[in-house]
């Protein structure tokens, strides 16, 4: 077996191995190019004790942060390589990280050490499977390496590791791996929130991601409280076939993996709950669910350390999910005023992934969204105005006929008379029509 690694790669391994040393490529490279997937890193293993791959590599820039750990980062040119001792983790005192590491001679104990068979294999010249690894991999299969609560125990993040896999690479989990994911899953509330924001993310964004959360629903509760009363909330009407949970997870089937798209759908009806009320026929009713699920869908973001703008793009897709789309320029051009395009763009996605998981009278939508999606392409196309930075006049041009904040109306309302379609965006028409509304607010 061959595998197709960079030259940066071939040339570590090679240095290791003149000098004495066993030296393996390991881990996820090894499991993506076995998948016919091209890796993100190369990671090297060997014998070799820090100081000693130091030596080895001192002609090049070094980054040695996770020396006490056994990693030596060697910047090649183009391709840095992380290149670790072999070791054996002590104890994990906090389900996250071993309180010391013991470094080894023996490929076999670092391998042991590893959380699923199909991140521990090791590859130089041929492969070293001492896991099954790649039978899991041609099972689609995700396997612990020994006892699946003891690695959930040691590093609980691999409880979401797992899940993770499971919905980037459409595998499934190995028996007993799913029972100990499900029966470990409060050791997550040891875990740092940043570090559960990032793996979920990975995970929401994977192909099979709807089918993870439908599976493990329980586990990301742990995290995620605000789900558990999605599941089995009705909607009794004739524009929905599913409870809110299952509504949610058939839009995600239609959403692009998008990580603000993917969060957005998930949590664009997390208000329902609060809103519920049940008219004298039996009907379900959701008033005001879009603004409680914005003030919900930006706690989520928060306490899962996201960045501000993303906070900020998920609270106001979900706070506009349901708006009442209307064809026109002119509307259109108005919520590019509030929202800029891309965010808009993203809005139309929401709605449409919304509106496809819903029962078929509502996608009388679909053609109304077609017809935004249309005339948002030939606003961009035309350079067409939406904004004050595309107003053809300026504060200065219009400083003859307003000051201070009367200035900063007459520039807005001649910015709506243009988004309106009651003005062109033209010097000459926009001073004509400033001349008269600078009359109407002196006075």
């Amino acid at each position: 077996m061959e595998l197709q690694i960079p030259a940066q790669a071939e040339e570590a391994l090679q240095t290791l191995q003149r000098a004495g040393f066993e030296a393996y490529l390991v881990g996820g490279c090894v499991r993506d190019s076995l998948l016919g997937l091209t890796p993100h890193d190369w990671d090297i293993t060997t014998s070799a004790l820090p100081e000693e791959t130091a030596r080895l590599f001192s002609s090049l820039p070094l980054v040695r942060q996770g020396e006490k750990h056994g990693t030596i980062l060697v910047l090649f040119p183009g391709l840095p390589l992380e290149i670790t001792t072999f070791r054996v983790d002590g104890p994990y005192a906090d389900h996250r990280r071993p309180e010391a590491v013991h470094f080894s001679r023996s490929l076999r104990e670092d391998l042991a050490r590893r959380d699923f068979t199909i991140n521990a294999m090791a590859w130089n010249r041929e492969l070293i499977d001492l896991f099954d690894g790649e039978r899991d991999l041609s099972l689609h299969r995700i396997r612990c390496v020994g006892p699946p609560k003891d690695r959930f125990e040691e590093d609980s993040l691999r409880i979401l590791r797992a899940l993770r896999f499971a919905s980037c690479l459409s595998f499934s989990l190995e028996e007993a791996t799913a029972a100990a994911v499900l029966e470990c899953r409060d050791l997550l509330g040891n875990i740092a929130a940043e570090r559960i924001g990032e793996e979920f993310i990975r995970l929401l964004c994977g192909r099979d991601a709807p089918d993870i959360l439908r599976r493990y629903r329980p586990v990301f509760e742990v995290f995620l409280p605000e789900l558990a009363p999605l599941a089995g909330l009705d909607q009794h009407s004739p524009y929905h076939q599913y409870d809110v949970w299952e509504h949610t997870l058939h839009a995600l089937e239609h959403t692009a993996n998008d990580p603000e798209l993917r969060l957005a759908v998930l949590l664009h009806d997390i208000g329902k709950p609060l809103c519920k009320s049940v008219d004298a026929n039996g009907g379900c009713h959701f008033r005001g669910h879009q603004e409680a699920g914005a003030a919900i869908a930006k706690r989520v973001c928060e306490r899962l350390r996201l960045s501000r703008q993303t906070t900020e793009h998920v609270s106001s897709l979900v706070r506009y999910h349901d708006f009442s789309v209307a064809c026109g320029e002119a509307n259109v051009r108005r919520w590019l005023n509030r929202l800029g395009v891309p965010l808009y763009r993203k809005l139309l996605e929401v709605n449409r992934a919304d509106t496809l998981a819903h029962a078929s009278p509502a996608f009388r939508r679909l053609p109304i969204l077609d017809q935004a999606e249309e005339d948002l392409e030939r606003i961009e196309r035309e350079g067409q105005c939406w904004s004050l930075d595309q107003l053809a006049v300026n504060g200065r041009d219009l400083a003859a006929y307003a000051q201070g904040p009367a200035l900063g109306k007459l520039l807005h309302r001649l910015l709506d008379a243009v988004i309106d379609g009651d003005c062109p965006n033209d010097h000459d028409a926009l001073i004509a029509l400033a001349v008269r509304l600078a009359s109407q607010l002196s006075g």
